[in-house]
Formats: C-alpha cells, sequence, structure tokens
C-alpha cells in the first residue's frame, strides 16, 4: 500500500497517511478538524538500483558493465581527466 501526503489548506498541518489506491482521499484534518485536507505530489518512496536493463542493454564494448565486473577483468583503465589549463 502507498502512503500518500496530505496538507491542511487552513492550517497547513502536514501528515501522511497509509492507504489503498482504491481509497476515496481524506479531507478531515486531525488539527483543526476542518474539511480541507489535500493530497500533496511527492517523490516515489522507491529507488530502482542494480544491474538493470537500464545500465546494461544499451551499451556495447568494454562499456557494458559501468558498475564493476566482479569476475572480469579491464581490459584498458579509464583515461585520465585533462587539466583545464593547455
Amino acid at each position: 500500500m502507498p502512503i500518500y501526503e496530505y496538507e491542511c489548506g487552513a492550517c497547513h498541518h502536514q501528515m501522511e497517511a497509509l492507504q489503498k489506491m482504491s481509497d476515496p482521499a481524506l479531507k478531515d484534518c486531525p488539527a483543526c478538524g476542518r474539511d480541507s485536507l489535500q493530497k500533496k505530489i511527492s517523490a516515489a518512496g522507491f529507488r530502482l538500483s542494480g544491474g538493470g536493463w537500464y545500465e546494461t542493454d544499451f551499451k556495447s564494448g568494454n562499456k557494458k558493465n559501468l558498475a564493476g565486473d566482479s569476475g572480469g577483468s579491464s581490459s584498458s583503465p579509464a583515461p585520465a581527466a585533462k587539466s583545464g589549463s593547455d
């Protein structure tokens, strides 16, 4: 079940509520009792990480695994960064 964030339009009280997606939105503010709660738009509570398609599928050659290869060896070291004063 997702966690939704709410803010009261009257007293600006902020809260979170664990609700099903099919549950109706909350309306009554627990702080002031008014019917002025509104859902806030917030970031998702998860992060994609690891060696998924977004890292490996569209790369070729030595760039195939940027996170590092635990079982293989690197064919060449990364190029050194150039200084800004040539």
